[in-house]
């Protein structure tokens, strides 16, 4: 994947950072005129005429009738609920495609292989291609759809269905206006992104940004040993509640009725007047008690210095609480995302559920 100019500052993974100015380029992704280079996503290929059925049955998501041009995320819990993997998916009718973090396409393909048994699938790691972020709704969308493979005559393009609650899905957060309902991120998947190197550039500082504020966990960023998926409010679009039996659904549903998960997801705003962002694993304090660590952190170019934490559910949601970084410790604000009640009979307002959008048409040539 080129997209090699002068002014991208990239990490030793090769994972784009920013183009020289971060909060510049939030804006140009909110209008939709910026494209994200992905090195830090993966593809995994499932083909074969049993895919939808069989990952239907080891994974949180019904996945079993998305047709052509339909995307959703799924989840791969461990037996006690933990989540383990994460995917984006796409099925284009002829194979169904995940997006995975790039650290997770070895351990996450190694699993759907042991897990094959006699399914008629086929599972491989696609490092010939790659993906490329775009909000919807602008020019740069409608160019990374017209660059998206299409084995099938369908652009395997992924969507982000955060902003709804999808069919089958609960929202745990107390928000009316949930501020994800704006969060219209979509990935393509590419063979050749050079024909994308007109647009400008926007790094993952910028992305990361926009994703804090919409609340939206990230799949690897927020996941620890620990982490069920209530914590997270990812019952939102990762987890089907009336499916069927799959790993790990027996903690989903016992949480969900009985409520209460042992942590829970806040939104952090950051005094900046120290200049210094924490980072991943960073302390929370509630005083001098540690309450949590920080999962991921960002500058927004309206909001200022914002952060992901999860906290322990006896964290008072109205505590002002304080971030650790390295000898500086930084005040912080807390939104609250997942209640310390939450499940199934917690009193809370309730987004419409909504079935899954369908792929947007490619541009005409």
């Amino acid at each position: 994947m080129m997209l090699s100019r002068e002014d991208l500052i990239a990490d030793d993974a090769g994972v784009v950072q920013h183009a020289g100015n971060p909060a510049i380029e939030q804006r140009r992704l909110e209008d939709g005129s910026a494209i994200v280079p992905r090195a830090d996503r993966a593809v995994i290929e499932v083909a074969g005429p049993e895919r939808k059925s069989w990952l239907d049955s080891i994974t949180s998501q019904a996945v079993g009738s998305l047709q052509a041009g339909e995307s959703t995320e799924l989840l791969v819990l461990d037996p006690q609920g933990h989540v383990e993997h994460a995917a984006a998916v796409v099925e284009d009718g002829s194979a169904m495609w995940l997006i995975v973090d790039a650290g997770d396409s070895a351990p996450l393909s190694k699993w759907l292989t042991m897990m094959r048994f006699r399914a008629q699938v086929e599972i491989r790691v696609r490092d010939d291609l790659f993906v490329v972020g775009a909000m919807r709704g602008g020019d740069a969308f409608d160019r990374i759809v017209g660059a998206a493979i299409r084995p099938a005559d369908v652009p395997v393009v992924w969507l982000d269905p955060w902003a709804q609650v999808t069919t089958g899905g609960w929202q745990y957060a107390d928000a009316a206006e949930h501020p994800g309902a704006e969060y219209a991120w979509a990935e393509a998947i590419v063979e050749d992104a050079d024909q994308l190197a007109d647009l400008p550039i926007a790094g993952a500082l910028a992305a990361d940004a926009l994703r804090i504020a919409a609340w939206r966990p990230r799949w690897a960023a927020e996941v620890d040993e620990k982490a069920i998926p209530h914590e997270f409010d990812w019952l939102r679009t990762a987890v089907h509640l009336n499916k069927g039996c799959y790993r790990g659904q027996e903690t989903v549903a016992k949480v969900h009725n009985l409520g209460r998960p042992p942590r829970r997801l806040v939104m952090l705003h950051l005094d900046g007047s120290e200049s210094v962002l924490p980072s991943r694993g960073d302390a929370v304090l509630d005083e001098d008690r540690e309450v949590g660590t920080i999962t991921s952190a960002a500058r927004h170019h309206e909001l200022g210095p914002i952060a992901l934490a999860i906290v322990t559910r006896r964290t008072p949601a109205d505590a002002p609480l304080s971030v650790l970084s390295d000898d500086t410790r930084i005040p912080a604000a807390q939104e609250t995302i997942v209640p310390a009640d939450a499940g199934r009979t917690a009193d809370i307002p309730r987004l419409t559920r909504l079935s899954r959008r369908k792929q947007v048409d490619p541009p005409q040539a």
